[in-house]
């Protein structure tokens, strides 16, 4: 994940049931082994590409990294997030093959290039595939070996490639140490915590991977079976398990780092709580490593997890006693903004042991009467927590990291009991817990617990991680005794500030009952709080210019740069680029670990009002890290980005005139595509009339399919609706990253109208597509990157038309050695090969004539000869060939 009803008990008696298998992978194709130089310093690695055919005939798309060092290493096999494919952890496998590891990446079934269907980690299928990908890995000559058939390997992954290494381990007793990311122990306590359905992540699950028939029939029907009843039942809560890392906890005894986002409603540190405790007790090593990030947003710390990851294998695969594998449990916690940028400042806190979710309870007193609040009929409108799917965009739970309050419960939905204010700065370091007794006038009752932190004035409350707890609460109509355990958090309450434990009838991210009914809630003790004392936070580094002062002008100089802190601002705005939709000047971002190796360099470039603007470039080039840095995702090394003339960076007011379609949105099935923006947009908290919903859905040209469920809708349809709602607002600038992937031609052709239609009223339209000839027919302008750097920049007419390349027509086709001896002749500069013939760039004071008489003494058959250009042609020349 990144994101059934046969029991497996037999296939779950071991791990040699799995390997008894493992005879049946064929290797089908090999596309090659080629050489990737990221840069002039960096030695090369070794890349090949494989199809394997598994046991029951799915095809798996593998890719095999090696460095050139001689000898046998470790292996190590990296997963990707849910949704993904190999090409997503490319570089950290090329970056593990420079540093002595043999590493096998590959796609899991129903993703990128892989056949078969989506099973969730289902031990039959994606991890009996590991495990035969461990048998090729075991023939490898580069690989180190145990013992014959066993090689020395480590899996990696995060999300849903997190959880592939933890059942990996518990399932193949040849893995020897792992590094799962966050991911779930349970996938059943993940999706359906405490008895209540997260319906929206769950959602975003089917929609993401492409819909319910991509997925395996029982875990399609079990979605079907929930989703409309709204309540998991126990047949939904076995399949679930079954494929979990949970159900083979006595069997995961290898040496792990467990890495568990902090801003995460989808897996919450808990999971990775249970997984710690649940390895530790085997007698395996294990280390805890909480990061700022999550599938919520936030810092994801790529580069020093990646680096943490390397060390733990340098470690325990490599035997490298001097590998510093860090401590045995890390935080990152958030100490406030640079000034500079708008950034949040991160700084890290560690222990000598993991003190789990519980250590050192500290009692916090709550005073409330016994209260009375409704379920609302249909659950509506909820009350809003974290916006599921829309993380790598808004980064909500980092916004109350750095205190700004975006929750939101509804009057008269809710029960509030508060603590008085705290005498001294309290950590809250894990769950904090309390007892309530509840009653229904229904059968059940759906709780959802929070706990906020609430200024001295009363007026700011911020959710910590914007995280809530839910609660079913059975046979609650005779009135119950419960104990909540709230979210674990990682926060800092300040000297003045109060605790409020707020128990709401609904939240947006979870299903609640649709029935009306009224809850009468009492408390039945204090609240209590864990505070972890034993976790201390490294002190904050001076900048080094503070080092270079005088010692006379030291403390001047301390003083000034709290002050300047607190008063410094963002950039100001430039007024001569108010009515420019985006400047970019210089742009540069390293990639991370690597002072001279970069994704962007020195890119510049400007949009104007009514433009479609195509971002073109191969595999690699720089697009996807330009459209992050755009969208205040990624900071720039160096470089600026402005929009409207403001400056951009994480959190800046601006981009609220931006909407972006990145990845496929996550709708909820059951319902209308129209409810599914309605719901969206009230969840922003933005007035209803400012969304402009009736002017989105016109552009987006959905008709009468509005009114239904979008479980009905094609592949098209919900590109389409995806779109719409990035365009609720209107916003001025629209970012579309590959909007037409997975659509057939005459959906192609509707997309392409969105945009011009969306343009047409003076607004800007920036894609990035791989589809050229649909680039060709949207857009008006293009720009061009390769390698990070600007190629050409300008209008489609212009860069297609340029009149120094031709278009060569032949009558067969040119073998190499003669475009090879094309590309040498006077007076030209390059020559690639085309399914028409040739395409030559001419040098400065080349001709056509010149080069038709070179043509014909090399006997190339020249049919015809003409400066008109297709996109395709004119991109294949301005890159090189190299896409």
């Amino acid at each position: 994940m990144g994101q059934g009803r046969p029991a497996l008990r037999g296939l779950l008696k071991g791990p040699r049931r799995l390997m008894a298998a493992a005879a049946a992978v064929v290797v089908l194709a090999g596309a090659g082994t080629w050489t990737a130089v990221a840069s002039d310093d960096a030695p090369p690695v070794h890349r090949s590409d494989r199809v394997m055919t598994m046991g029951d005939g799915t095809r798996i798309d593998t890719s095999y990294f090696t460095g050139t060092a001689a000898g046998r290493r470790p292996a190590v096999l990296l997963g990707h997030g849910f949704g993904g494919s190999k090409d997503d952890v490319r570089q950290q496998a090329e970056d593990l093959a420079r540093d002595g590891y043999a590493v096998l990446t590959w796609s899991a079934r129903g993703f990128g290039h892989s056949t078969g269907k989506i099973g969730l980690n289902d031990p039959k299928h994606e991890v009996a595939d590991v495990s035969r990908l461990i048998d090729w890995l075991a023939k490898q000559p580069q690989v180190r070996l145990d013992k014959p058939g066993d090689p020395r390997v480590g899996v990696a992954g995060g999300s849903y490639g997190g959880a592939i290494s933890l059942l990996a381990a518990g399932h193949d007793h040849r893995v020897d140490a792992i590094a799962p990311a966050i991911t779930y122990w349970n996938l059943a306590d993940a999706l359906f915590p405490n008895g209540v359905f997260k319906k929206l992540w769950a959602g975003i699950f089917f929609n993401t991977g492409g819909g319910c028939a991509r997925f395996e029939p029982e875990l399609c029907r079990m979605y079907d079976r929930v989703a409309e009843s709204g309540t998991p039942d126990a047949a939904a809560r076995e399949l679930l398990e079954q494929r979990s890392p949970s159900a083979v906890a006595d069997r995961i005894k290898v040496p792990t780092l467990l890495v568990q986002g902090q801003t995460d409603s989808l897996f919450t540190l808990a999971q990775s709580d249970a997984a710690a405790r649940a390895v530790r007790a085997n007698g395996a090593p294990v280390d805890v490593d909480w990061i700022a990030g999550g599938h919520d947003g936030g810092d994801l710390e790529s580069g020093r997890v990646q680096g943490r990851v390397r060390a733990w294998f340098d470690h325990y695969l490599k035997g490298d006693t001097s590998a510093d594998t860090g401590p045995a449990f890390r935080i990152t916690r958030t100490g406030g903004v640079d000034a500079t940028d708008g950034a949040a400042q991160l700084r890290g806190a560690s222990a000598k042991s993991y003190p789990g979710l519980h250590d050192h309870r500290r009692t916090i007193a709550l005073t409330g009467r016994e209260q009375r609040f409704a379920n609302p009929a249909g659950a509506s409108p909820p009350g809003v927590s974290a916006l599921p799917g829309l993380g790598g965009t808004g980064g909500l739970a980092q916004l109350s990291a750095l205190g700004v309050g975006i929750s939101l419960d509804f009057p008269g939905q809710y029960a509030k009991f508060d603590s008085a204010p705290v005498t001294a700065d309290l950590r809250i370091t894990g769950s904090p817990t309390v007892t309530a007794h509840v009653t229904s006038t229904g059968e059940d009752a759906v709780l959802f617990g929070k706990v906020y932190d609430v200024g001295p004035d009363g007026t700011q409350q911020v959710l910590p991680a914007q995280l809530v707890a839910p609660l079913r609460v059975t046979g609650a109509r005779t009135g119950k005794d419960v104990t909540i355990t709230l979210p674990a958090i990682d926060h800092e309450v300040q000297k003045g500030h109060r605790l409020r434990l707020v128990l709401a009838s609904t939240d947006l991210g979870y299903a609640s009952p649709a029935a009306p009914a009224t809850y009468t809630v009492a408390l039945r003790g204090d609240l209590s709080v864990p505070t972890a004392p034993a976790v201390t936070t490294a002190a904050a580094p001076l900048p080094a210019w503070v080092w270079w002062l005088p010692l006379a002008g030291a403390a001047g100089a301390l003083a000034l740069l709290f002050t300047g802190r607190r008063r410094t601002a963002a950039p100001t705005p430039d007024p001569a680029l108010a009515e420019v939709p985006l400047q970019i000047t210089d742009l540069s971002k390293r990639y991370a670990r690597s002072a001279d190796r970069y994704a962007v360099r020195e890119l510049s470039f400007r949009v104007e009002k009514g433009q479609v603007l195509g971002l073109l470039g191969p595999n690699g080039a720089g697009k996807t890290t330009t459209l992050r840095m755009l969208m205040g995702l990624i900071k720039p090394d160096g470089g600026e980005i402005r929009v409207f003339g403001h400056a951009i960076r994480p959190g800046a007011p601006v981009l609220s005139r931006v909407g972006a379609f990145v990845e496929g949105a996550g709708f909820l099935p059951h319902l209308s595509g129209r409810e599914n923006l309605e719901l969206y947009w009230r969840a922003t908290g933005r007035p209803p009339e400012d969304a402009h919903l009736d002017e989105a859905l016109e552009i987006a040209g959905l008709g009468d399919a509005l009114a239904r469920a979008v479980r009905t809708y094609s592949q098209g349809m919900r590109q389409r609706l995806a779109i719409a709602q990035a365009m609720l607002g209107l916003p001025d600038l629209l970012i579309l990253d590959e909007p037409t992937n997975g659509l057939d031609p005459p959906q192609i052709r509707e997309m392409r109208e969105v945009m011009i239609r969306y343009a047409a009223a003076g607004r800007t339209v920036i894609v990035s597509s791989h589809l050229l000839a649909e680039v060709e027919q949207s857009c008006t302008h293009l720009v061009v990157m390769d390698r990070g750097r600007l190629v050409q920049a300008g209008p489609v007419g212009e860069i297609v038309g340029s009149g120094d390349t031709l278009l060569v027509g032949t009558g067969t086709p040119v073998e190499e050695p003669v475009v090879e001896k094309v590309a040498a002749l006077p007076g030209v500069a390059s020559a690639v090969r085309t399914e028409d013939g040739l395409l030559v760039r001419l040098e400065p004071g080349g001709t056509a004539e010149r080069l038709v008489v070179e043509l014909v003494r090399l006997e190339v058959p020249v049919a015809s000869v003409g400066p008109h250009r297709r996109l395709e042609d004119a991109f294949l020349t301005l890159i090189g060939g190299s896409a």
